[in-house]
């Protein structure tokens, strides 16, 4: 009896959990809303420009590496006043990809400084903060191999440093390959949700928000006053930007100007790009939330960096709950408790219903098709639930202080549905144990369907599909895609 009694306050105890979490995307609505503004004064354009170092960490970007250098040669900035720093920790024929290019670049007139490490130590980080030990700029813009940047990136965000207090400014990611396929679709909407409405609604209501890695551009002075690039964390750039606001400075979200990027095109790549940045955010509330809570900030900046940091944490309950599904329906069965079912679908709609207002707003705020959304909500769920597995070692490996590399997310240059991954070389790591307990899932999640169906429980049916389906779809693309490209290593 005491088993039976566990599992069923360990169920809802969990449900509880994540519907919190759930109800809390209302919360970020709710700060959206009060504090959009849709025309944002600019800042007058600064009347002399300052120097700005742009610099490029790449490592094996083979097929990226020249659209990227062309891009960063197309900004509309004086040629005299910004270099280029290609930051290389390639070990293929990207490194003579990318000299051969500085140095057409260099003979065009441009400043550019090749710098190739081989012993990577701390990875990316490692790479900036080399580099920026001998940067000219007073400015640090960053792009990943990835990104493709807009002409007037630079004038467009460099006015904003006019005010001595920002630090830092961040613009939003759009996507060059957003139609490629369902799965990149969906990875976009992710995206948009997070830049349209989490950036905005933090940034704007005073509460701290992130850089992203790269489209950003930062005050030299801020980067070292707090403390420099560290690489203690998988996301080296979620740690600074919080240690920089720690130190007091501001930074600016600009959600109308993009910055194009190009996002996975395959199941293991997306996985691989999932798990480094569910542990990084976890490493990165360990280190920093202990900090923060000590400090004399305001409370509403506290409690919303915690639910920020402790965002990824959910991957373990919906492992957790998962797991209980099952024989949280045979007890309530056994027991006789079928009212007990109707709380199901109550907490079916409470997490579902803000999750897909959330999606809603940033989609037609992204100008995108409403219509087509309806019918991407459930694939979002479901996807979110089938990675829970993946980023779920990755919470645990974070909260046990486990130690593992900088996996790097191959880049195709993909641009459309024309376009081919299949032969090029890269290619993600299949994890074959990670991918068979997928299934494992999968099969147990039908098996709690078929069981529900017998038993007439269908208001257990919508969970339990979710987690079916999203189970059955991440562990199937992964071995599909797998299985037809060829094993070339990279």
């Amino acid at each position: 009896m005491f088993l039976k009694y566990s599992i069923i306050f360990s169920y809802f105890s969990i449900l509880l959990c994540l519907m919190v979490y759930c109800l809390h995307r209302l919360h970020l609505l709710y700060l959206y809303f009060k504090n959009y503004r849709p025309e944002e004064k600019k800042p007058a354009p600064l009347p002399v420009l300052p120097f700005v170092t742009i610099q490029l960490p790449v490592y094996n970007e083979m097929y990226v590496i020249k659209r990227l250098l062309n891009a960063v040669a197309l900004l509309d900035y004086p040629k005299e006043f910004f270099e280029i720093q290609v930051l290389d920790d390639s070990t293929d024929e990207t490194s003579r990809i990318a000299l051969q290019h500085c140095n057409i670049l260099q003979s065009q007139g441009f400043q550019v400084t090749y710098l190739h490490r081989t012993d990577r130590i701390g990875f990316k980080a490692g790479a900036l903060e080399k580099g920026l030990k001998i940067a000219r700029g007073d400015f640090i813009a960053v792009f990943d191999a990835d990104f493709v940047p807009e002409k007037g990136f630079l004038r467009q965000t460099i006015s904003y440093f006019d005010d001595p207090k920002i630090g830092m400014v961040q613009t939003r990611w759009s996507h060059i390959n957003r139609s490629y396929s369902k799965l990149t679709q969906l990875q976009s909407i992710f995206l948009d949700a997070h830049f349209i409405l989490e950036h905005t609604a933090r940034n704007r209501s005073g509460r701290f928000f992130n850089f992203n890695g790269t489209a950003g551009v930062w005050r030299k002075s801020c980067i070292v006053s707090a403390g420099g690039w560290e690489h203690h964390t998988l996301t080296e750039d979620l740690d600074l930007s919080y240690r920089a606001q720690l130190k007091g400075w501001q930074f600016v979200f600009l959600p109308e100007i993009l910055s194009p990027g190009e996002i996975p095109v395959d199941m293991n790549s997306f996985k691989s790009q999932q798990h480094r940045w569910a542990k990084g955010g976890i490493e990165t509330g360990r280190k920093i939330l202990p900090i923060l809570f000590k400090s004399p900030l305001p409370l509403s900046v506290k409690i919303e960096s915690f639910f920020h940091l402790t965002a990824n944490a959910n991957y373990l309950l919906i492992l957790a709950l998962s797991l209980l599904m099952y024989p949280a329906l045979v007890v309530r069965i056994q027991m006789g408790w079928k009212s007990l079912f109707i709380l199901d679908l109550l907490c079916f709609i409470l997490s579902v219903v803000p999750i897909s207002l959330f999606y809603l707003v940033s989609q037609h705020r992204a100008r995108q098709s409403l219509r087509s959304l309806f019918i991407h909500i459930p694939l979002l769920m479901s996807l979110g639930i089938g990675l829970s597995i993946n980023n779920g070692k990755a919470v645990l490996e974070a909260l046990f202080g486990h130690k593992t590399a900088f996996i790097r997310t191959p880049k195709f240059n993909i641009t459309s549905r024309s376009d081919s991954w299949k032969q090029k070389k890269y290619r993600a790591i299949l994890y074959y144990r990670q991918v068979m307990i997928e299934l494992f899932f999968a099969l147990y999640s039908l098996s709690a369907i078929i069981f529900a169906v017998l038993f007439s429980v269908y208001t257990s049916l919508p969970f339990l599909l979710l987690f079916f389906c999203g189970f059955s779809y991440v562990s199937y693309l992964s071995i599909q895609q797998q299985l037809r490209k060829p094993l070339t290593g990279e």
